[in-house]
């Protein structure tokens, strides 16, 4: 194991990640735990580079519960004493989101809300990994926009994240990239004590809701059918098996017509008989 420059010639055990503290060791066998539960908690398949992030993020776990043993902490884990099977999961989930990321799929999505304005009820929507929330917003906002009445469901295995995306409550940096007409229309400038913070206006508000769900469960709540589901950045943590019985149970859930948006670098609806690609990563679900 190469050791960094500023450690001279003193080696690192090979029981501890690069940049550890020495005083909690994290073994190859406490590794090889946690790649298995987090694969059995929510389907998130870690790969041996990703040693070094899963020490940085439980070491914070440990020290929360003032232990330097992640063997005692994994047991805590697998009993989920005081709910610490949550916690683990929240912290090796990757929430990397923003407003309008991948904008193809919003120019995409607001032509379809601009057909679906002149019917009658709301256009149902789904972001599947929503995360902090940006993404429902951002879909929330294209249909406001397009007068076409909403319907958007957010949901994330990650409890923390989910309390970010249901105060609506982000710091004004999170939405520098909109313009500012945009900025001005959908949320609220804060002053005084929340000065530097955006809050996203109650009319919007009204069109979406957020609720925890993990796509790996093997029973999800009953839903009604979506007319667009974005399902984006998520299933790169799962294997090929789990990402077939995924798109199905997601071919179910749309429309016949309905669209189903991917994550720029995910193509896995395109082997399905019941999609055919209709934009870069988006599909249509087939009629029958």
């Amino acid at each position: 194991m190469r050791t960094p420059a500023s450690a001279g010639n003193l080696a690192l055990s090979p029981d501890l990640a690069l940049g550890a503290d020495p005083s909690v060791v994290f073994s190859e066998r406490d590794f090889n735990t946690v790649r298995q539960l987090i694969a059995e908690y929510a389907g998130i398949k870690l790969s041996v580079q990703k040693r070094n992030m899963v020490y940085n993020r439980l070491l914070r776990r440990l020290r929360a519960h003032q232990l330097n043993d992640f063997g005692h902490y994994l047991q805590l884990v697998t009993g989920d004493a005081a709910g610490e099977r949550e916690a683990f999961v929240n912290a090796l989930t990757t929430n990397l989101t923003a407003f309008f990321r991948e904008p193809h799929h919003f120019d995409l999505l607001a032509v379809r809300a601009r057909e679906h304005a002149a019917r009658r009820g709301a256009l149902r929507c789904w972001s599947s990994a929503c995360s902090t929330g940006e993404e429902a917003w951002s879909i929330a906002m294209v249909l406001r926009e397009a007068g076409c009445a909403g319907d958007v469901l957010g949901t994330d295995i990650d409890t923390d994240v989910l309390e970010t995306a249901k105060s609506a409550v982000y710091r004004m940096e999170r939405t520098s990239g909109l313009p500012p007409e945009r900025l001005r229309r959908h949320f609220l400038r804060g002053t005084g004590a929340n000065d530097g913070l955006a809050s996203v206006r109650p009319e919007l508000r009204a069109m979406v809701r957020f609720a925890q769900l993990n796509l790996q469960s093997p029973v999800w709540p009953a839903q009604e059918r979506y007319d667009v589901i974005f399902c984006r950045n998520v299933v790169i943590y799962f294997d090929r098996e789990f990402q077939k019985k995924l798109l199905q149970r997601l071919a179910d859930l749309l429309v016949p017509g309905g669209l189903l948006m991917v994550g720029h670098s995910e193509s896995f609806p395109a082997a399905h008989p019941g999609f055919r690609s209709c934009g870069r990563t988006a599909y249509e679900r087939l009629v029958g």
